[in-house]
């Protein structure tokens, strides 16, 4: 039974119901008696309501930044569903935006293509860009039982990533997720990595979270493959 709020808002902005038609798996419900929420441009989720604090204490530089027109921005980014349940779709600082103004939320696209099978992990990229790319992680384990089924050599992480049956069949996968996005979000080209992501590499946060600035200085060089 998932909700929704900040401790800012007191904490509750939404919350599933345990009656069927106050519930939708998947959301963090409908809103609270008397707590409006709006979805910005970019996609953020605004809030107002008596739930809503007045200010930050004794600073009024940050409640002017958080709160505009009785608005508090919750730097969260989220849709509504047809039913009228809310549901979050990534944090503000994890959006980006093309060279043509698009707004892009990634961290639903990079979760929706770690469903397959041979994608381990994936992080988008396109911060000022005129398209989308994404960087990839394939489940090595799940790709060399594939390439032992089709007859392939064995072949080193490095190699199999350089074989154009392997690349093929990435490409592929690419292209039929990609029918679950809209125009801007479409991957368009990807670069496919030897080594998995970690806390130890530096990569990833203790809590597994990707850590984006690190991944795209320490593969500036595949970045500038995609986008040459």
């Amino acid at each position: 039974m998932e909700g929704y709020g900040l401790t800012e808002t007191s904490p509750v902005i939404s919350v599933n119901r345990y009656d069927e038609k106050g519930r939708s798996f998947g959301s963090v419900g409908p809103l609270i008696e008397g707590v409006e929420v709006k979805i910005a441009e970019d996609g953020e989720i605004l809030c107002k309501g008596p739930n809503v604090m007045m200010g930050y204490y004794k600073r009024p530089d940050l409640t002017a930044q958080d709160i505009v027109d009785g608005w508090y921005h919750t730097g969260d980014i989220g849709v509504f569903t047809k039913e009228n349940f809310l549901k979050i779709t990534d944090r503000k600082k994890e959006l980006f935006k093309t060279s043509g103004g698009k707004y892009v939320a990634p961290l639903a696209i990079e979760n929706k293509l770690k469903e397959s099978p041979f994608i381990e992990q994936v992080m988008l990229i396109g911060a000022d860009k005129k398209f989308v790319s994404a960087l990839i992680v394939p489940s090595f384990p799940n790709l060399k039982d594939w390439a032992q089924k089709n007859e392939l050599p064995a072949m080193s992480n490095e190699d199999l990533l350089h074989n154009p049956k392997v690349t093929a069949l990435l490409k592929e996968l690419v292209e039929s997720f990609n029918k679950f996005f809209n125009h801007v979000e479409q991957i368009k080209r990807f670069e496919l990595l030897p080594d998995e992501w970690s806390v130890d590499t530096g990569e990833l946060t203790p809590k597994m979270s990707l850590k984006r600035k690190v991944v795209m200085e320490k593969y500036r060089d595949a970045i500038e493959r995609i986008y040459s």
